[in-house]
C-alpha cells in the first residue's frame, strides 16, 4: 500500500511477519549418583508428568544421556531449570537440568 505526502513522494509501509517467539526443551541429564525414584519425583511434581511418563523420561534420561521434560517459551523453561536445580541440590543430588532451543 502506498500513500503519497504533499511533496508527491510515496512512501511505501513495510509488513514485517510476526512469528511466534521461540520455545525451548528442557532436558535432564544422566549421571551416576542421582536416584532413579528421584528423577521421577522430579517430573512429576515439575512437569506435571504422570508415573507411566515420568518413568519413561527417566529411562531414556539413564539409557540415552539426556531426556526431555517438555517445551516452553523462555521464560517458562528458565524458571524450571532454576526450580529444578534448587531441588536437586537440597536433596544433595548433583541432578543437572539444561534448556536448549526447541
Amino acid at each position: 500500500m502506498a500513500t503519497k505526502h504533499e511533496n508527491d513522494a510515496v512512501l511505501e509501509r513495510k509488513v514485517e511477519a510476526l512469528r511466534p517467539p521461540p520455545m525451548y526443551q528442557v532436558l535432564l541429564l544422566n549421571d551416576d549418583f542421582t536416584p532413579m525414584d528421584f528423577v521421577i519425583l522430579i517430573l512429576q511434581e515439575h512437569f506435571n508428568k504422570d508415573r507411566a511418563s515420568a518413568t519413561q523420561i527417566m529411562l531414556k534420561v539413564h539409557n540415552e544421556g539426556r531426556g526431555v521434560c517438555g517445551v516452553f517459551s523462555k521464560d517458562i523453561a528458565s524458571t524450571k531449570v532454576e526450580l529444578v536445580l534448587t531441588h536437586a541440590r537440597e536433596y544433595g543430588h548433583p541432578l543437572q537440568c539444561v534448556m536448549e532451543e526447541a
